[in-house]
This record gives C-alpha cells, structure tokens and sequence, in this order.
C-alpha cells in the first residue's frame, strides 16, 4: 500500500479549494491502486467525512510531524501555494511541509499547481533551494513553469497541465434550480440570468460601485436577473451583501454554503458569469456557461489564456462602459464561446492524467 499524504488549503469553505482537493482525491483513487489517503485540514473531522480520507490538524506540528513520518509520498497539490502576495506567511508554511518530508526521505511531488507571484528575494531563494530537491513538478499554467525557471529550476523538471479542477463531471441542473428557489430566486421565463462570483477586500471601494451601477444597467437594459454568488463565503460575503444592501430586492444573495457539487449546479443555471474567482470561471467553463473574467491576479488571466480567451479586464480598472460592450460580445457570440470552450477543455483534461503517470513511475507503482 502507498501512503499518501496531501497538504493544500482545505478545511477552510473556500468552494475552489475543496473542488481541487475533491478532484485530487477522486482521479488518485481512480488512477492508482492500493492507496490510502491523508489530507491536512483546518477542519479534519468535516475533511475526513466529506472526501471519506483520513485526515490532520495542519496547525498541529505534531500531526504534520507523524503525518509525513507515516506517509510514503506527500503531495503539495492545488491551487495557488507557492506564492506571498495574498499572505506573507503561507509560503513559508508549504515550504517548511516540503522541507520536512525531504528530510524525512519522502517522495515531494507538486500536483499541478499554480506557482506565484513571489515576491520576496527571500522567498525566492528559499522556494528554488527546496523545489530543486523534490521528485515531480507538474504545474497549472505556462506562466507558473516561466516564474520557476527564472528562479532557477530546470525547465525539463517541469511539467504543465491545467487545474484540477477541471476534471470534475458536470452537475444535475436541478440540484442548483433548487437552491436558488430556496434562497428566494424566482427566475422569469424570458428574462436571462446572470451570476456575479465578487472578490472585493473593501466594501467601498470604486470596483463595487462600478459593478453596482453595470448590475443596475443589465436590469434596465436587459431585463436581467442577478444572482451573487459567495465563492470563498468567509472572504466574499461582505461585499456580496454590500452589493446586495445597494440594489435590494432586484438581485438574489446566496446566503448559505453548498458544497461543490451543489454550486457546480448554481452556476449551471447561469446564462453568463461574471467571476473575479478562478475557480468560478473554472465551474462556468465546466458546465458550457460563457462568462466574463475580471482578474485580481495572474492566475485568472493565465485560466482564460489557457482557453484561448482573455479576462476583460483588471478589478482596478473595471468600469461599468467598458463590461456593458464586453456583455454585449458575449451573449452575442455564447454559442460560439461555449464550443471553444468545450475544445479546449477537453485538451485540458486530457494533459491533467500526467500527474499520475509521474507518481506511478515515482512509486513504482
């Protein structure tokens, strides 16, 4: 039996954090056999329910200790974990994991994920001395493999995929008709709908406004219905019930949790996305709803390069002109976005079976 163990940043209801760990744990188990998995978590009891995994306290040195002196292979896997612009300490946090389990003798396999921005020199240094000794390196996008190379490891170590997250099967649409229903959504034949995923550290701030003023313009000039949507519910809710405080009854707040599956389907019964979330927009792609990317980092424009789209535009240069002819665009050209959406992700997922391939050589398995 291999024994895995996974460190990422679950246990924390972000819904694209749980996707990837959901998607990890699934093609793990359907690709590998004779494995038992372990997962770090904030919340241990709800990761080990939810995914059927063991799982550890991440803040407890102890269990990260015994965790990697137990595993046989530790996978550092999903999402943005390697960088220092959103927290100057979490970098440091997944660096020390890695670090331990090299010196524990354990295979480090990094599991398409997205590296950066780093910032610190420091950081740097640190993050090139410890990657340099791990045994795979498969990361999400080109633009992660261009900032590992400029910081000095081999190009021919690396190998680029795409999310995780995007392996995950499409939702029944009834499951998210449901919902919106109980949360007071009651859609209108005719009328299109559209679902805002915000990011907004600062309730007032010119980004909200603007957007305040493009929901209202979409409800006056196309009948619109507006669904906001809390993707990191801790993290986004304030600005979600901001927008909400702004525009009343006109638009429909999703004021609960739901768990992958579930927003999978909410997002489903969108005809267009607007999502300063990553993995909002990845959840749009999945189930063949066009959409509109705002990017608050790199990640977002590196997603939308790798479906040969562009994000419309920075959240610090978002006006509301601007977004109204971007919409314009694209309900006019949905039917032509949805097919080359589907072309590229079908390739994306295809290059995603490469992170078991490594780790069957790598186990010998």
């Amino acid at each position: 039996m291999i024994r895995i163990l996974i460190s990422g940043y679950y246990g924390f209801n972000n819904i694209g954090d749980e996707s990837i760990l959901s998607a990890v744990v699934e093609n793990l188990r359907e690709k590998l056999e004779d494995i038992e998995i372990t997962v770090l978590s904030k919340n241990p009891d709800f990761t080990s329910q939810k995914y059927g995994v063991y799982s550890l306290n991440r803040k407890s040195i102890k269990d990260i200790v015994n965790g990697i002196r137990k595993c046989d292979l530790l996978i550092s896997g999903g999402g943005s974990l390697l960088q220092d612009v959103t927290s100057k300490k979490s970098i440091i946090y997944y660096l020390m994991i890695i670090w331990l389990a090299l010196l524990f003798r354990k295979k480090v396999f990094i599991y398409s994920q997205g590296i950066g921005p780093i910032l610190s020199k420091t950081n740097r240094k640190l993050t090139s001395s410890i990657l340099r000794k791990v045994h795979g390196i498969v990361v999400r996008d080109e633009a992660s493999k261009e900032l590992l190379t400029e910081i000095g490891i081999n190009a021919d170590n690396i190998i680029v995929t795409a999310d995780p997250v995007l392996r995950i099967k499409k939702a029944d649409l009834s499951i998210g008709r449901e919902i919106l229903l109980k949360e007071g959504f009651i859609p209108e034949p005719g009328r299109m709908v559209v679902g805002f995923a915000i990011r907004g550290k600062k309730v007032n701030s010119s980004f909200v406004d603007e957007i305040c003023i493009s929901i209202r313009r979409l409800i006056d000039e196309h009948q619109a219905q507006i669904v906001l949507i809390p993707f990191h519910y801790s993290e986004d809710m304030a600005v979600i019930e901001e927008i909400e405080s702004r525009l009343g009854s006109d638009v429909c707040c999703i004021k609960h949790k739901y768990l992958t599956n579930e927003m999978l389907s909410i997002i489903g019964n969108m005809d267009v996305l607007v999502g300063v979330r990553l993995h909002a927009l990845i959840h749009a792609a999945i189930m063949d709803v066009p959409m509109i990317a705002i990017s608050y980092d790199p990640k977002i424009n590196s997603f939308m390069n790798s479906l040969d789209m562009k994000a419309m535009c920075s959240m610090y240069d978002f006006k509301n002109n601007f977004f109204m002819e971007e919409f314009e665009k694209t309900i006019a050209d949905a039917e032509n976005i949805k097919e080359k959406m589907r072309k590229r992700i079908k390739i994306l997922i295809k290059s995603l079976d490469k992170n078991e391939e490594l780790i069957r050589e790598l186990m010998k398995l």
